[in-house]
């Protein structure tokens, strides 16, 4: 009766599970939260099941719809030339499938962890990336192609890595049989992913100002939904604070290592920083709703009371880590356009009909360009046109 109730649970309730109760061992009181050193998990109510069914429906749309804002920012031929010489991808599927699940079982080794507690550990490093993954890659300048291009290829390949890696580093705490790969998660988060980006980038293709707009309106909803469901995880199962330390110190390291990692073997591999922003992001921000619906498939209610909370541990501080990056780098644009403003650069002064004309932007002007535009400026009409093919943005 268990595993049929168990088998039901799918990839669109698996952020918020619907069907998992949070439970107490026999000798736990009945409000008990800690029970001899390990999780002792409160009964759910009615409310609880009726809030985080509601969640999972609207935050699935949600979903859907940012990812389609973030196709209406996917270029396709940038996209195609992503795939045709996918060095990026390649760097970051070895970050993937080849750094995480290897930091997973390091960790779960140094810090001693209970076996199925390391298995919760090693299933998280061998998840494929996230979507909320994209949604950062924008607001931190990434390239929103490389990241939609990376997140869709490691889905795919999740398909065969997954199996391999979780039958490689969990051989020594359990039996392989006895975990279930969801395959149909998969295939369901896959297609989550690939059909709203693929209609953001037809959308952009027909109508690219309209895209424009529903690219900020997208990118604000995006951010708004981490938080929700970071928020509304905590709320659901606050028994998550309670589990052993190891499980905290694990979930804090492993998605700053994953993020640290990502980027220096980037860099090391020449990617531009903006690309290396971007695989970064992919490799520590990792599909923990995925996770969750592992775990929840694959062990018993004795066993999900010690583990259960580790993938919630884990989303928590990669978006949190996610936004301290996103802050700093925020504030390091304020500063630097604070100082522009601040600074007298030198003036160009160029000639049209015989006027004096000054240039104080050296950034958009180097010192050179005036003396080589001079003798083909003849109207003050010719000069503004020249400012406008020059200045930045300005052509749209």
């Amino acid at each position: 009766m268990q595993e049929d109730h168990l088998r039901e649970s799918d990839i669109l309730t698996s952020a918020f599970p619907t069907t998992q109760s949070t439970w107490n061992f026999s000798h736990c009181s009945e409000n008990a939260t800690i029970c001899k050193g390990t999780s002792c998990l409160k009964p759910t109510d009615d409310f609880n099941k009726v809030l985080s069914l509601i969640l999972s429906t609207v935050l699935t749309i949600m979903l859907a719809l940012v990812m389609f804002s973030m196709g209406c920012n996917v270029e396709l031929k940038k996209f195609l030339g992503h795939i045709k010489r996918p060095w990026g991808i390649i760097v970051g599927i070895l970050c993937q499938f080849g750094i995480m699940p290897l930091l997973g079982f390091t960790l779960a080794f140094v810090f001693n962890v209970l076996p199925i507690q390391a298995v919760a550990v090693i299933i998280m490093g061998c998840c494929p990336g996230g979507t909320a993954s994209n949604i950062l890659a924008y607001w931190l300048d990434g390239d929103m192609d490389l990241s939609i291009s990376m997140t869709t290829c490691s889905t795919l390949l999740a398909m065969g890595m997954m199996p391999l890696c979780i039958f490689v580093y969990t051989r020594i705490w359990t039996d392989f049989d006895s975990i279930y790969i969801p395959y149909d998660s998969i295939g369901i988060s896959l297609v989550a992913l690939v059909i709203p980006v693929s209609f953001g980038i037809f959308f952009k293709h027909q109508w690219p100002r309209l895209a424009k707009i529903i690219l900020k309106i997208g990118s604000i909803s995006g951010g708004i939904l981490i938080v929700i469901i970071a928020v509304v995880g905590g709320i659901l199962y606050q028994s998550s604070w309670t589990i052993t330390p190891e499980l905290w110190i694990i979930g804090t390291i492993f998605p700053a290592a994953g993020y640290s990692l990502g980027f220096f073997l980037a860099r090391i591999a020449g990617q531009s920083w903006h690309r290396c922003r971007t695989v970064a992001l992919e490799t520590g921000m990792q599909n923990s709703q995925l996770c969750t619906t592992i775990v929840q498939l694959s062990f018993s209610q004795e066993q999900l009371a010690l583990m259960f909370t580790f993938p919630l541990i884990y989303s928590i501080f990669q978006i949190a880590f996610a936004a301290i990056i996103l802050g700093g780098k925020r504030g390091r644009k304020l500063q630097r356009g604070s100082q522009d403003r601040k600074s007298s650069p030198a003036k160009h002064v160029i000639r049209v009909n015989g006027e004096a004309v000054s240039i104080s932007n050296t950034r958009m002007f180097p010192s050179c360009l005036p003396y080589r535009i001079r003798p083909v400026i003849s109207s003050n009409n010719q000069f503004s046109e020249l400012l406008r093919m020059l200045t930045p943005g300005s052509s749209e």
